[in-house]
């Protein structure tokens, strides 16, 4: 007999870690090959991790909720294996520790001192460490935050609340069962300032809840969703710009198109690989669209990859990201399009497919909205909302002077971070995009 670690696979080039969610296989259990041994999550996407071997399940490392790097033993497997068969070998296909890059930490304030005075045994995940490492945050200061995680653990989400609310000139949470370490090297006044007492925080004002009342918990999702707007709101300085369009064109050719093009390609053409288009297009006339902010720096990003806010059955959201969206054709952003939104709300999405965006884009329009305005799904600058397609007369200039038709016309919503996109770039951005929806041609060939 031969005892197996079970790691935590990579999940992609930037996942680095993620949560336990649930244990389908208890100690004891017998254990099939590919059979599902825990699932786990990662920001919204939901994972299985199968057994690549069959045995015994013999001891779980880590707990529901705990949080886990890359790479890490999650769990013990007793096999029939013969012991000399090295547990590399038959682990090919999950990846090893030294396959993940780790984040650098070297860098953190304190760190050496700490580990050679053993002055915290507070454990930090090396994501938190690479965050405290490029904000100069010390470790005496980290080891004073509050942390929400597993036993006061210190998670990603908590440091980054604590970075903008310290920023923002707001009185950030502090732990107050544990004294901060100060390290010797620490100025006096760090020192000082580190002991001084900690004032709880202030509580809550009562919510009124009547006999009739229904409270829900959020689930896992929506929490996240919820921290990931409020931070965006806090983070941001959002400006919607809109735009009117006559899509009159784009409608009628897709009309046109789509019983010969579900025939030959046996998907369903919609308008939002049209829309995926237009912005990718939009986004190489304005680069300077496609950027995210570090600081007081601006970061020009080279691949062009846009996200897709999906609803879910849950009512919950999700954003699976079309890949260097600029490289596909109509018919290549058709089958992304269609595939990402049907695996979405399979609950199938690949961890990978929801990170690396550049630029989003959400379909209000499919709830039968005319315009919104919608969050800027950090750390992009940028997001736009389409609208209702919706029949309208209007007013078209002809050579025999102006004449009011039935024309299909849909609001553009673009948000924006008004810190490093201003008025005329937004507004150039989504008009651009408009135009190029505008002037679709009637004889295109897909």
């Amino acid at each position: 007999m031969a005892q197996y670690e079970l790691l935590l696979p990579k999940m992609g080039e930037s996942v680095a870690e993620a949560t336990i969610i649930k244990w389908v296989k208890q100690p004891g259990d017998k254990i099939e090959m590919d059979d599902t041994i825990l699932e786990i999550a990662t920001d919204k996407v939901d994972s299985e991790v199968p057994s690549p071997v069959a045995g015994r399940l013999v001891k779980q490392l880590f707990k529901e909720d705990d949080i886990v790097q890359v790479g890490a033993v999650i769990a013990i497997i007793e096999t029939d294996i013969d012991a000399s068969v090295s547990t590399e070998a038959v682990a090919a296909p999950v990846a090893a520790p030294e396959e993940v890059s780790e984040p650098v930490i070297e860098s953190i304030p304190g760190l050496e001192q700490l580990s050679a005075e053993n002055a915290s045994d507070r454990f930090y995940s090396p994501l938190v460490k690479n965050i405290a490492a490029q904000e100069g945050i010390h470790l005496a200061e980290l080891d004073g935050i509050a942390g929400t995680g597993s036993d006061g653990r210190l998670t990603k989400d908590d440091l980054l609340n604590y970075i903008q609310n310290k920023q923002g000139g707001k009185a950030p949470a502090v732990a107050t069962n544990t004294a901060p370490a100060v390290p010797a090297s620490a100025p006096v006044a760090q020192a000082s300032a580190a002991a001084q007492p900690v004032k709880a925080p202030a509580p809550q004002a009562a919510t009124s809840v009547s006999g009739g009342d229904e409270i829900i918990e959020m689930d896992r999702m929506r929490k996240l969703i919820a921290d990931h707007m409020t931070m965006s709101k806090q983070t941001s300085a959002h400006v919607t710009s809109f735009v009117e369009a006559d899509v009159t064109n784009m409608v009628m050719w897709r009309e046109k198109v789509k019983k010969n093009f579900e025939k030959r390609e046996n998907e369903k053409i919609t308008f939002t690989p049209i829309f995926v288009e237009a912005v990718s297009k939009a986004i190489k006339d304005f680069p300077m669209i496609n950027v995210s902010v570090k600081g007081t720096q601006i970061i020009k990003k080279k691949d062009i990859n846009i996200g897709m806010a999906a609803a879910l059955p849950s009512g919950n959201l999700i954003v699976p990201v079309i890949k260097n969206a600029d490289q596909l054709n109509l018919v290549g952003l058709t089958k992304s399009v269609n595939d990402l939104a049907n695996r979405a709300r399979n609950s199938k999405l690949k961890p990978d497919e929801t990170q690396n965006g550049t630029f989003t884009l959400t379909n209000v329009g499919s709830f039968g909205n005319v315009m919104g305005t919608p969050i800027i799904n950090q750390p992009q600058v940028a997001i736009l909302a389409v609208g209702a397609i919706k029949k309208k007369p209007a007013v078209l200039e002809t050579e025999f002077g102006d004449v009011i038709a039935i024309r299909h016309m849909m609001f553009l919503s673009l948000s924006y971070d008004h810190r490093v996109v201003d008025g005329a770039l937004g507004g150039s951005f989504v008009r651009r995009v408009a135009d190029y929806l505008e002037n679709w041609d009637m004889n295109r060939e897909i």
